[in-house]
């Protein structure tokens, strides 16, 4: 009923990289070492593993997450002879709080929302190997007598477990029970467009009031709901939960806290990456089986995980969309232009869009208003959530990041912090011309906290993109905050002094862009609170590259930025700094990116679209030039900016064709290397030819080959079910287009 909003796995296809990495039958993975790039160091610690139904498909409620009970007694057959340890939810919260040791592979299995066909297909294979599992239960569909909603369906009640079964389960030891929530399993209304979103994180849209639930009754409502499912569940399955399996995997720190505070510290989520020692209770990272997905898949799957690479080293194909280019007074208009858009990504073929989500209404390169709700700055439309929803359910985008300014912000006048702007110390030389907010200015600071909460709170995001305004110029900032700063880090007060002292102005570049990027990541911080998982990326000059002692005109420098983001997006634009020979300009760029460590797994390059000097649009044939010599470079991530969706600026057919051009995985031999470096074997025996059909993405006619097993071959990526689920509230819920 809803198979075009879900992933179809084309595992005839994939079987052709499983057999290449048949060779690791008998290698268990859990306890393998990430890349090199990983950012946690820490080894694998236990596998959580994720079931819905086990059952026959004819006899199923949702095929994509019904696994056969043959393929359910096959996987866990392979586990227990491939050497992997069972444990229960005790051993994991003894390892997290006490350092309990785990036996090596150590697996949790879990089932979620508490299908009848578990107790009856999976229950005897995990009693008769004594296999310790956690069923997520939802209490109003156990409460249901006679029928249930389900997914706006009425279903028999007969299709779940009765109370019977889970005490039996419960008696025996094995069952550990989990609030699956009683009755937030649904989507609510989550903007004035009346798109459906996870009623857990969504502040609901009151239609009737023009308003928004407020943080208050938000609390309250998400506290009633757990707290009742706990109550029930108590009484009727003789457990009282411990454990919060996160439906839709979304949560944020209020829903979290509650949990807590109602007695279920660990939460199951379906987060990306493995779990180390630094995994906290709350946030366990899982992977979820899907119907047609084999042992080996399950396999591929946790090693592509315990290795953590960064998105599992997918290729970026991005763009960069202004929501002005979206937005129109006229709201038939608007979304006649949002359609446009989404028809556009698709024929695209793009897996990455950076949302801009702010406005610059005057013109002065500051941000005066934005298109999400918030306390601090003008709303010019509650446009964001919209689109970025739409984009996550309608197309195949698999990342969507909030464009944002970190100091170009333009208060209403009466904000007390509209005055604490960034100061030069020579009015009369080189400085950013754009208006900025001290971040030596703890008003400011502040001030920029609340526009980031309000982000967080309104939106869905994968991650945020730190705009290009985070710098600071040789004569900044010389504002009263920051002279106080600087006194503070042991340096003269006035910038033109430390400038005369050559070790303390290089103190001083240095200092600066360290104290630009805490900043960065506090603001980061503030957002991942309410956006788990959420990914990083800052904009970065190409002359800081190019030329190291523009270094100090920015505060900006590459390695630093490799380091501390995800991605690092080079703004590669040889038109506007007049560059005579582009491809000597893209060529540096390539070479210097190359000499750092991890430089090419986690930098893009951002092309440009338009040339601002010269008030014109750069021809597509130039862009197409400029993406197909960056692949020839061996550059994996590439994307352009902006894409002017109303006047198919570059060509939409062209950036699919080149787009085609790069395999979906990134560095495959990296990651042959390191699939090398666990059995010792020679890494070409698993090289791909890039030609092969199967290794290659092929535009438009394979936008499903993105959203389906995205990587082709290497691993189901989480994320993709994530979106999987959204889509499927826009069918249940019969979305608006």
């Amino acid at each position: 009923m809803y198979k075009y909003l879900y992933s179809i796995i084309y595992l005839s296809k994939i079987k052709l990289f499983i057999t290449a990495l048949a060779i690791f039958s008998n290698i268990s993975y859990a306890n393998e070492s990430p890349n090199i790039c990983s950012r946690d160091k820490h080894e694998n610690a236990y596998t959580l593993i994720g079931y819905h139904e086990i059952a026959d498909k004819s006899e199923t409620l949702d095929p994509t997450y019904t696994v056969s009970p043959e393929n359910f007694a096959l996987q866990i057959e392979w586990l227990i002879k491939d050497g992997y340890h069972f444990v229960n939810v005790d051993d994991i919260i003894e390892y997290r709080k006490n350092g309990k040791h785990l036996p090596d592979h150590a697996v949790l299995i879990t089932f979620d929302d508490g299908y009848k066909s578990v107790y009856q297909n999976a229950y005897p294979i995990l009693k008769k190997y004594h296999i310790p599992f956690v069923i997520a239960l939802v209490g109003s569909w156990l409460q249901d007598e006679n029928q249930v909603d389900f997914a706006g369906n009425m279903i028999s009640r007969d299709k779940f477990m009765s109370q019977n079964e889970i005490k039996e389960m419960v008696s025996s030891g094995l069952a550990e029970v989990a609030s699956h929530s009683y009755n937030s399993h649904f989507g609510i209304v989550g903007n004035p467009q009346g798109n459906m979103e996870a009623a857990l994180t969504t502040r609901a849209w009151f239609a009737d009031k023009q308003a928004y639930e407020d943080e208050t009754n938000y609390r309250h409502r998400i506290y009633l709901d757990l707290l009742k499912n706990n109550t029930f569940l108590e009484a009727y399955t003789g457990q009282k939960p411990r454990v919060m399996v996160w439906p839709y995997g979304n949560y944020n720190l209020e829903t979290r806290q509650i949990a807590e505070q109602l007695g279920m510290p660990v939460g199951i989520t379906l987060d990306d990456g493995s779990n180390t020692a630094k995994t906290p209770l709350w946030g366990l990272r899982r992977i979820l089986v899907e119907g047609d997905m084999t042992h080996l898949d399950v396999k591929k799957n946790m090693m592509m995980r315990n290795a953590n690479f960064t998105d599992d080293a997918q290729t970026t194909k991005g763009i960069q969309v202004d929501l002005d280019r979206i937005y129109d007074p006229d709201p038939v208009t608007q979304e006649k232009n949002l359609g446009v858009l989404l028809d556009r990504l698709q024929q695209l073929g793009v897996n990455t869009v950076y949302l801009k989500a702010f406005t610059d209404l005057d013109g002065n390169g500051a941000a005066d208003a934005v298109y999400f709700r918030n306390k601090i700055i003008p709303m010019r439309a509650d446009l964001f959530n919209r689109v970025a929803w739409q984009i996550a359910t309608r197309t195949q985008v698999e990342r969507i990041y909030a464009l944002m300014p970190v100091l170009a912000w333009q208060l209403p006048k009466l904000n007390k912090a509209s005055s604490n702007k960034v100061v030069s110390a020579d009015l009369n030389s080189y400085s950013h011309s754009n208006p900025r907010l001290s971040p030596f200015s703890e008003k400011a600071r502040k001030t920029i906290e609340q526009i980031y909460l309000g982000l967080a709170r309104s939106v869905y995001i994968d991650g945020v993109l730190f705009d290009d305004d985070m710098v600071l110029s040789k004569f900044e900032d010389d504002s009263v905050d920051a002279r106080q700063q600087y006194s503070r880090w042991g340096l003269h007060k006035c910038v033109r002094k430390i400038q005369a002292n050559k070790n303390e102005f290089s103190r001083l570049t240095v200092l600066k862009t360290q104290y630009l990027d805490h900043f960065a990541m506090h603001l980061a911080h503030i957002v991942r609170d309410e956006q788990p998982g959420l990914l990083l990326a800052h904009k970065l000059n190409a002359q800081t590259i190019l030329n190291k002692n523009m270094n100090q005109w920015y505060s900006q420098a590459l390695d630093d930025s490799i380091k501390k983001y995800d991605y690092t997006i080079v703004m590669a634009t040889p038109y506007s700094q007049e560059a005579h020979n582009r491809q000597n300009f893209y060529e540096n760029l390539a070479i210097n990116i190359k000499k750092q460590q991890c430089g090419l797994a986690r930098t893009v390059l951002e092309l440009q679209t338009a040339d601002s000097k010269n008030d014109m649009m750069i021809p597509s044939q130039e862009i197409i030039k400029g993406i197909d010599y960056l692949y020839d470079l061996g550059i994996g991530h590439i994307a352009y900016s902006p894409d002017d969706i109303l006047h198919d600026n570059p060509n939409t057919s062209m950036i699919s064709e080149v787009f085609s051009h790069k395999p979906i995985q990134l560095n495959l031999a990296s990651l042959e290397q390191y699939a090398a470096s666990i059995t010792n074997d020679d890494p070409n025996d698993y090289v791909r030819n890039d030609h092969d059909p199967i290794a290659h993405h092929h535009g438009r006619d394979d936008v499903h080959g993105i959203r389906v097993g995205h990587h082709h071959g290497y691993s189901i990526h989480n994320r993709q079910q994530v979106l999987d689920q959204r889509r499927r509230h826009a069918a249940e819920y019969k979305q608006p287009a």
